[in-house]
């Protein structure tokens, strides 16, 4: 499933036990947010009473702080994605043979792909890590 964590992300993995208490499966960067990737049940421990744990960890990296449910399987692509890229709408994701097909607007899908295609980057690795799977962006 995951392949490889560097140096730096193993060391806000860790950071982000000692702070929550909550054992985070894997942690990568969309957008210049740390995302932590917990179990379901956890994400809600991991987050904190009012964001104490988020607002803690923010304040000692100095960067924004996401905490998102791993998934399952391949049904669970749409939520998954979905959380990563909130300030954004969705509308659909299909799955078609060797290719996660994200819908979005005319708006959100220029936002998606992001300035000398970035996030649209960030986000392959991120599917492919995940899911295995190429993504398109409609």
């Amino acid at each position: 499933m995951i392949k490889t964590i560097d140096m730096q992300l193993m060391r806000y993995i860790n950071l982000f036990s000692k702070i929550s208490h909550v054992p985070s499966k894997h942690c990568f960067i969309y957008n210049s947010i740390i995302i932590f990737v917990v179990s379901k049940k956890d994400v809600s421990k991991a987050i904190g009473q009012n964001n104490i744990n988020l607002k803690k960890m923010s304040s000692v990296v100095n960067r924004k702080i996401k905490v998102v449910g791993a998934p399952q399987s391949l049904a669970d692509a749409e939520r998954f994605i979905s959380t990563i890229v909130h300030p954004l709408e969705i509308k659909s994701v299909e799955i078609k043979d060797n290719c996660l097909i994200i819908n979005a607007g005319q708006q959100n899908k220029a936002m998606l792909i992001g300035r000398n295609k970035r996030r649209l980057d960030e986000m392959k690795k991120i599917i492919k890590e995940y899911f295995g799977k190429e993504v398109r962006i409609v």
